[in-house]
């Protein structure tokens, strides 16, 4: 090996071997790391150059134990079937972990045990081994009694999706009833005057804000505007079969999309401008790949999952916290389903 070249070392390097080898004390390679601000630019520059050159890492749980702080965040995953995830929160997980590892935090995945009743005693249990720092939580419902045992429990939270009224407003949304509007405004433009709705059960708060925001803006253009109840396939058929049939469909998500999509051929018509309009909700990975392609909206999950680690480590660190949620907007992605 040339003279001067660096060699592999063996084992951990030590905080101590760097101060040695940049010509300070212990204290100053700790306040380079922990508190930068306390240190001359020149030695700052000089000490993090030696890190590099040694490939020094700090030891994070020691330093965890000195400050309390774990640096990790817990998700509480919602129940799914690995053989057929759900699509949407596969990417809000992807944005997640990104948006934590951008502010030095790993996401930690839990949910109940199989049989278990409900999420509260795995809850209980990851506070008590005091794992985690926070928690994400996800499909928020109506006084979703998640939201109350965390607030008494005093561990910081954020949710995906709105707490109720006498909750703590600690959560990120994008405004679904908005959403949907821009939905049926699209479709307007499009020269329809009849336009039908597949939505799911209300009891899921985002479907009934979906459903509230399509009928508010149909009133709102003079539109003719139906529902489909269930079971979705045959509803939207016997609704293509009717004397005033619609000439486009919202669905308040891809998959229900899909049942417009057979629905609509099964009657012998065309999903498309030339036929049948469709429009779905999430811009999930299958939208691009049916024929036609999807028009869907697109959820914002970067900068929803952002804002939630952003409010999650507010409250971490005793700053501010807001008084109330914070909702963002999405966007419509148009493709051939709905010209």
């Amino acid at each position: 090996m040339p003279e001067g070249a660096h060699r592999p070392r063996r084992g951990a390097t030590t905080i101590e071997e760097v101060a040695r080898a940049a010509g300070v004390s212990r204290q100053t390679v700790s306040n380079a790391l922990n508190a930068p601000h306390r240190v001359r630019p020149e030695t700052l520059e000089r000490v993090t150059a030696t890190i590099r050159e040694l490939g020094y890492q700090p030891d994070q749980s020691a330093r965890s134990l000195r400050s309390g702080a774990r640096r990790t965040i817990g998700y509480l995953t919602p129940v799914d079937d690995p053989n057929d995830p759900n699509p949407l929160m596969a990417g809000f997980l992807e944005a997640l972990v990104d948006a934590a590892g951008e502010q030095g935090r790993r996401v930690l995945l839990f949910r109940p045990g199989r049989g278990a009743p409900d999420a509260l005693a795995a809850i209980d249990e990851l506070v008590a081994a005091r794992q985690v720092d926070g928690l994400v939580l996800a499909d928020v419902l109506h006084q979703d009694a998640r939201i109350d045992h965390v607030a008494r429990l005093g561990v910081p939270f954020v949710a995906f999706g709105r707490t109720g009224p006498a909750q703590p407003q600690h959560w990120v949304d994008i405004a679904n009833d908005a959403a949907m509007a821009a939905v049926v405004r699209h479709l307007a433009a499009r020269g329809h005057r009849r336009i039908g709705y597949l939505g799911a059960s209300e009891d899921l708060p985002w479907m009934a804000a979906r459903r509230a925001g399509f009928l508010a803006e149909a009133r709102r253009l003079g539109l003719s505007a139906v529902t489909a109840a269930h079971p979705q396939v045959e509803a939207v058929r016997a609704l293509l079969r009717g004397p005033d049939r619609p000439t486009a469909f919202a669905a308040g998500s891809d998959l229900l999309a899909l049942d417009v999509y057979e629905a609509v051929r099964a009657e012998g018509l065309e999903v498309g401008p030339r036929g049948v309009a469709v429009t779905g909700f999430h811009n999930t990975p299958l939208c691009r790949h049916l024929h036609p392609p999807l028009t869907s909206v697109r959820l914002p999950l970067r900068a929803i999952t952002g804002a939630l680690v952003g409010r999650l480590l507010d409250q971490v660190r005793g700053q501010a916290v807001p008084t109330a949620g914070g909702e963002l907007a999405a966007e419509l992605v148009v493709r051939g389903s709905s010209g």
